[in-house]
C-alpha cells in the first residue's frame, strides 16, 4: 500500500470548515470534517506549488495543468520541510518559497497569471483576485477602470443564516464589492508601419473582459430583446435572456443578473395611457460606481407589438418549458417581455389592484423630494417609480399622516403624504391632488392602516369659496383645478431617440425580499388595449 502524508484542519479555496488532506503518488485529496464528500487532485494535474504567509498561517496554492489553482491553508511553519520533500517525492515539483509585499503601497503592476489578476508591489504580490470572481468591469474614466464582484447566493434563506455562523454564532460579514484601478498612460501596438497608440486603461479593460469572460457566455440565448428603453438605470439596452441569468448589454456597462437575484415582478400602466412599465425589484442591486439599483424600470409604449420566438429546442421546450412559457409570442411588447420573465424567474408579476385615482387611473401622480413621478396603490404594497423606486409593503407601516406645508391658496391645492415604518423609516410623498385625499384614505382603511389627518377640518370651505372666487377671473393665473393629466416630460430624455441616455440620478431604495405571495397572474396576463 503506498504511502499517505496526512496533514488535520486544513482549509480549501478559504472555505470556513476545515478539512483532512492527505497527499498520495496518485495525488491529493481533501474532506470536511462532517462530510463524506472528498475533492481530488490527479498527480497529474498540478503544475506547480507554492509556499506563503496567509489568513490563517501558512498556504499551499497549487497550480494546475488548465490554468485553475487549489488553495490550501491552514499549514504551520513548521510543516514547510516535510510538504517539500513530500511533493517533491510524489509529485516531482519543487515547492517555491513567495514572500507577499508587506509595504502597504496601492501602486504597483498589474498581472495576468492564468486564472488570476495579480498586483505586484516591488516584483512581490501584494493581492490575487480570482477571474471567476469578477463579475463586470467598466471604463469609470479616461484613465480608471472598476472591477466589481461576485456576492454570495443562496438557494434559501436557511442556507444564508448557516453561512454566517461561526462556531454556532451569528456574524456579520462584510463583502468586497468593487475596486478601481487608476491607469495613466498610453502603448503603441501594431507593427511600425500601422503602429496605434492605445490608452492603457482601455487595454487593461478589454485584456480583462477576455480573460474574464465578461460579456461572453456559452451557448446561445433563448431570447434577446434590442435597444430596450430602461427608465433605471436610465439608457438603452440589449436584453439577452439564458436559461439561468441574463445579460444587460449597453453602450458603456454590460451587466450578468442570475434569475435568482430578482424578488419582485411588477407590470403597471402609467397614468398618461400611452406607456406601461415593467418593474424588476434585484436582491442584489445593480452597481454604477457609487450608485446602486435595486430596481430596473422597463418603459414600453401601450400599443407597441413584438413578435418572438424562442431558440429551444422542442424537447427541451416540453421538458423544462412547455408549463410556463410559450414557443412563439406575437402580442403587445410589454405582455411578451413580462410573460417571458415569469417564466425564467419563476416570480409571479404583480399587477395594480383595484384602486382607482381620482381620474380613474392605477397610480397618483406626486412627488419625492425633487422627483416628479407616480404612486401605485398596490394589494399589499405600495410602488413609487421611476427615480428613485421605492417600494414600501403595507405590512411594514406603522401609520400614514396626511398634511399641507402651509395654508396659502397654491398649497391648499395639494397635500402631502408621510408612510411611517416600522423599523423608524419614513418616506414623504408631495403634491398629491387634494382630489385624491378620500379616495387614499378609503384604501388605507380598507387595508387597516392607522391614519394620522393633519389637514385643516376648515380648508375644504375655504377652497371651495376660492373655487368659485377664482373661476370667475378670467385673468387668474392659478387654476384650482388642473385638466392636464398628462405626466410631467423629462426634457432632457426623447424616446423616440436612439441614442443612448446618459446616467443623472442616484437611487435612494430599499429592497427586500418578502413573500411573492402579492397578488396576481402567472403566465396568462391580462391583455390592456389602448384607449
Amino acid at each position: 500500500m503506498p504511502e499517505v502524508i496526512q496533514y488535520d484542519d486544513i482549509y480549501l479555496n478559504q472555505g470556513k470548515i476545515a478539512g483532512r488532506l492527505r497527499l498520495a503518488s496518485s495525488g491529493l485529496g481533501w474532506k470536511e470534517s462532517n462530510s463524506d464528500e472528498l475533492y481530488t487532485v490527479p498527480a497529474s494535474d498540478i503544475r506547480k506549488a507554492q509556499w506563503s504567509r496567509a489568513a490563517r498561517g501558512y498556504e499551499l496554492k497549487l497550480t494546475l495543468r488548465n490554468g485553475g489553482f487549489v488553495q490550501l491553508d491552514g499549514f504551520d511553519d513548521e510543516d514547510l520541510d516535510t510538504l517539500r520533500k513530500t511533493i517533491k517525492k510524489y509529485f516531482n515539483i519543487t515547492l517555491e518559497q513567495r514572500e507577499h509585499s508587506l509595504k502597504g503601497w496601492n501602486w504597483g503592476k498589474t498581472e495576468f497569471s492564468g486564472s488570476e489578476l495579480l498586483f505586484n508591489v516591488s516584483n512581490k504580490p501584494a493581492f490575487e483576485i480570482p477571474l471567476s470572481n469578477i463579475s463586470n468591469t467598466n471604463l469609470s474614466g479616461k484613465n480608471e477602470v472598476s472591477l466589481e464582484f461576485l456576492l454570495p447566493r443562496y438557494d434559501n434563506d436557511t442556507e444564508k443564516l448557516e453561512s454566517q455562523l461561526v462556531k454556532g454564532v451569528a456574524v456579520q460579514e462584510d463583502q468586497l464589492v468593487e475596486m478601481r484601478f487608476y491607469i495613466p498612460g498610453t502603448t503603441i501596438t501594431g507593427n511600425q508601419e500601422n503602429s496605434e497608440s492605445v490608452n492603457n486603461a482601455n487595454l487593461f479593460y478589454e485584456t480583462l473582459k477576455d480573460k474574464a469572460d465578461i460579456g461572453q457566455v456559452s451557448g446561445e440565448s433563448i431570447v434577446s430583446f434590442s435597444d430596450v428603453l430602461f427608465l433605471t438605470p436610465r439608457g438603452r439596452y440589449d436584453v439577452d435572456m439564458y436559461s439561468s441569468f441574463l445579460r444587460l448589454r449597453g453602450k458603456t456597462y454590460d451587466y450578468k443578473i442570475y434569475y435568482s437575484s430578482f424578488v419582485k415582478l411588477f407590470l403597471l400602466p402609467k397614468p398618461d395611457d400611452m406607456h406601461i412599465v415593467f418593474v424588476m425589484g434585484l436582491d442584489l442591486p445593480l452597481r454604477q460606481g457609487q450608485t446602486e439599483y435595486p430596481f430596473l424600470v422597463i418603459q414600453f409604449m401601450r400599443e407597441e407589438e413584438m413578435e418572438v420566438e424562442l431558440n429551444i429546442e422542442d424537447s427541451e421546450f416540453q421538458e423544462k418549458y412547455s408549463e410556463k412559457l410559450k414557443k412563439k409570442y406575437d402580442q403587445p411588447a410589454y405582455e411578451v417581455v413580462s410573460q417571458i420573465f415569469y417564466g425564467l424567474t419563476g416570480k409571479k408579476v404583480i399587477t395594480p389592484s383595484t384602486f382607482r385615482s381620482y381620474r380613474g387611473h392605477a397610480a397618483v401622480k406626486c412627488s419625492m423630494k425633487a422627483s416628479e413621478g407616480n404612486l401605485f396603490c398596490l394589494d399589499k404594497s405600495f410602488l413609487f417609480i421611476p427615480k428613485p423606486s421605492i417600494w414600501i409593503p403595507i405590512s411594514e407601516i406603522s401609520y400614514v399622516t396626511l398634511f399641507r406645508i402651509n395654508t396659502s391658496v397654491s398649497a391648499s391645492r395639494t397635500f402631502d403624504l408621510t408612510f411611517s415604518l416600522k423599523g423608524g423609516a419614513y418616506y414623504q410623498f408631495s403634491n398629491i391632488n387634494r382630489e385624491e385625499q378620500k379616495l387614499l384614505e378609503d384604501f388605507m382603511k380598507s387595508k387597516n392602516i392607522k391614519i394620522e389627518n393633519d389637514l385643516n377640518e376648515d380648508s375644504q370651505a375655504i377652497l371651495d369659496a376660492l373655487d368659485d372666487e377664482l373661476s370667475d377671473d378670467d385673468n387668474s393665473s392659478i387654476p384650482i383645478r388642473s385638466n392636464d393629466d398628462d405626466e410631467s416630460p423629462d426634457d432632457d430624455f426623447q424616446i423616440e431617440s436612439d441614442s443612448d441616455v446618459a446616467e443623472e440620478y442616484d437611487e435612494n431604495a430599499e429592497s427586500s425580499k418578502e413573500s411573492d405571495n402579492e397578488n396576481d397572474n402567472g403566465p396568462k396576463l391580462k391583455k390592456m388595449k389602448s384607449k
